[in-house]
């Protein structure tokens, strides 16, 4: 999976070379719809196709920078690999794609640059975590939303703990298996070996977890996002001691995961996320109605893009899967709002996003009836 964090984020704000074209689809994981799905993208390529046409672009460049993603859509391999959704990056300079535990309502935005709220739930104050499967014979990685995970490359760890014991010399010495079914979505893992006490095996799982811990601070060394631990429970503990990421969660899903599947290890882990999240958004809220009517707040769009601008925004809550259309001129300080898209307009909603991200403000992004205020934004400000 291409995995999207803070730093691909930070790319697509910076890019600047218009058109910018962003598409969102939702998809399948099963093979069974790779055709829909496919169906389904070339209609929204069809749709960017002649929003470059009536704006951008003329015929013979056309061509050529749509190469790539119709080359995209005749890959059926790439089809038969999907998470929930997928939200395609394309300009002048850029190609990028995420496969994303989020179901997108199917959306295409040709602008002067990305289009990115629709990834909020990602990579905005509630609802992005990581679960890492720990097992005798892989440890797995798992990015997971309020909606789904889905797995993460992670291949820079040995597969089983067997690799760190033949490495060592100690295969004939130690061994894991697992014994007989246990609870639901477990099996008793056992530890034994000939020559060797449990303080040993506990210090060789514990080398290994070094290992791994190693490796995953090579793919969450820019994240801080909570961190769930899934194993059977002899395993959690001896992790802990390796573990160096800040944002491991108490807690953890006990049993072996190798017997969970993706949904029961998402639902698992989300009920140990989910007080935390819930916590910070909640007291957000709260912090936006003890001011609601105030100078310090706002749910006013045009009060709320300047002030994002600016970095006056402290706290946002942003309304995924609504647009408000419209500019804002730098030269007079201006806001304008249109009833649809005209060219050269930008998702008003997503500038006050992606500029209070910028200026190291908290963005939620929630479904229209959870913004805490009869508006598609609602904003505390810092002064």
């Amino acid at each position: 999976m291409n995995l999207f964090t803070n730093k691909h984020l930070g790319k697509l704000i910076d890019e600047y070379a218009s058109p910018c074209v962003s598409i969102f689809l939702p998809t399948h994981r099963g093979r069974a719809e790779t055709q829909q799905d496919q169906i389904r993208f070339k209609n929204l390529l069809r749709e960017a196709e002649q929003g470059l046409t009536t704006s951008w672009l003329r015929s013979p460049q056309l061509e050529g920078f749509l190469e790539r993603p119709r080359a995209l859509l005749q890959n059926s391999p790439f089809w038969g690999h999907q998470s929930d959704g997928l939200a395609i990056f394309l300009s002048p300079h850029t190609f990028s794609y995420y496969r994303v535990p989020i179901d997108f309502k199917e959306l295409v935005v040709v602008a002067n640059r990305f289009h990115i709220k629709p990834l909020l739930p990602l990579i905005s104050g509630d609802g992005r975590f990581y679960v890492l499967a720990l097992s005798q014979n892989q440890c797995r990685l798992f990015h997971g939303s309020r909606y789904s995970v889905v797995d993460v490359d992670f291949e820079a760890v040995p597969g089983r703990l067997a690799d760190v014991f033949m490495a060592k010399g100690l295969e004939k010495q130690f061994h894991v298996h697992s014994g007989r079914p246990g609870t639901k979505g477990e099996r008793a893992t056992i530890f034994h070996g000939h020559g060797t006490d449990t303080t040993d095996n506990k210090e060789n799982i514990l080398h290994y977890f070094r290992e791994v811990d190693r490796g995953l601070h090579e793919v969450l060394r820019d994240e801080q996002a909570p961190l769930v631990l899934a194993g059977v429970e002899f395993l959690l503990p001896i992790y802990r001691q390796a573990n160096t990421y800040p944002y491991l969660v108490e807690g953890g899903v006990t049993g072996n995961p190798e017997a969970l599947s993706a949904e029961e290890l998402h639902d698992d882990a989300w009920r140990i996320v989910q007080p935390h999240f819930r916590k910070d958004r909640d007291e957000a809220i709260a912090q936006y109605r003890q001011i609601a009517g105030r100078d310090k707040s706002s749910c006013d769009v045009k009060a709320i893009v300047r002030s994002a601008y600016y970095g006056r925004v402290e706290l946002l809550f942003a309304a995924i899967g609504l647009q408000s259309w419209g500019t804002f001129d730098l030269a007079t300080n201006t806001v304008h709002l249109r009833d649809g898209a005209e060219p050269g307009d930008s998702d008003l909603l997503d500038f006050a996003a992606i500029h209070t991200l910028l200026n190291g403000g908290t963005v939620y992004g929630v479904e229209p009836d959870e913004v805490p205020a009869d508006a598609p934004l609602a904003a505390v400000f810092r002064y």
